[in-house]
């Protein structure tokens, strides 16, 4: 059981975690809508993907990292990862006695605010398309909505080789969607944290009319309004400027590389570290 009672620094750092280099946009748009918040985040990049993983393995996986984030003395965890928010979220809010919040809710909650005909597509990798956790929230909200789920396994690698912008990348992605276009949607949820850096070519591909919806940026205004409900938000000296500490548990120079090409702050160090010891 969580306790009741825990006395948590405001000034202590958010903790994000995520299976490899995905999750960062989740922390960028963090550092861009709470910048004052010190953030240590972790990529799981030995064990990457999640997608392919059992449930069970999951979890294993994420109280790992759970321990780890703890050792930092972080205030909040945000579970950037949505294969282990549909698998750990529910395990790791029981356990812990800080907030934990995944990706998963807050895109669903906006889909279903923004959708006019109740026509939501959710593209994913196969992990949390056959978990189903965005058409199970999404049901919860309203029953009446259809949601169409499409994995695309191909987006994350063809992402990590940095052709987001690509002619081949453009090319799969029509593949993809083609289903989803068929069913006359008019949302579409970006069910994984590689594909935001995919948005100005999804949004090239699937035309005006479908709205995109980005999980990370809506966990980020969650993640906002929670801390600031509960007195967390930081109110540190402001002339102190937020810290940023990066850890994988593999290939930190790949990671820091990819970092820089995304974040709006240069990455000065990455931290290897045994996950198996948490």
């Amino acid at each position: 059981m969580a306790a009741e009672h825990t006395i948590i620094d405001r000034n202590a750092p958010i903790g994000v975690f995520d299976s490899g280099i995905g999750g960062l946009t989740v922390a960028r748009e963090i550092m861009r809508q709470m910048p004052d918040e010190n953030i240590v985040y972790f990529g799981d990049t030995a064990r990457v993907p999640y997608g392919s993983k059992s449930k069970n393995t999951v979890i294993r996986y994420s109280r790992q990292i759970a321990h780890f984030l703890r050792t930092k003395q972080v205030k909040a965890i945000v579970i950037a990862c949505n294969t282990a928010s549909a698998h750990a979220l529910e395990v790791l809010e029981a356990e812990q006695d800080i907030p934990v919040l995944g990706v998963i809710k807050a895109g669903a909650e906006t889909a279903a605010k923004t959708t006019k005909n109740g026509r939501i597509g959710v593209i994913a990798t196969r992990g949390t398309i056959d978990s189903g956790m965005y058409e199970q929230v999404l049901r919860e909200i309203d029953p009446e909505f259809r949601i169409f789920g499409k994995a695309c396994p191909l987006f994350v690698p063809l992402v990590e080789e940095g052709l987001t912008h690509d002619f081949i990348t453009e090319e799969v992605a029509r593949r993809y969607v083609k289903d989803l276009q068929y069913k006359d949607i008019d949302t579409m949820i970006l069910g994984c944290t590689h594909y935001p850096l995919l948005r100005t070519l999804l949004r090239k591909v699937m035309g005006e009319e479908v709205t995109l919806v980005n999980p990370a940026y809506e966990t980020a205004i969650e993640l906002k309004q929670l801390l600031q409900e509960k007195g967390l938000d930081r109110q540190a000296d402001r002339s102190e400027p937020a810290k940023y500490e990066f850890y994988v548990s593999d290939l930190a120079d790949q990671f820091q590389e990819f970092a820089n090409s995304i974040l709006p702050y240069d990455v000065a160090g990455t931290e290897q570290i045994d996950i198996e010891d948490f």
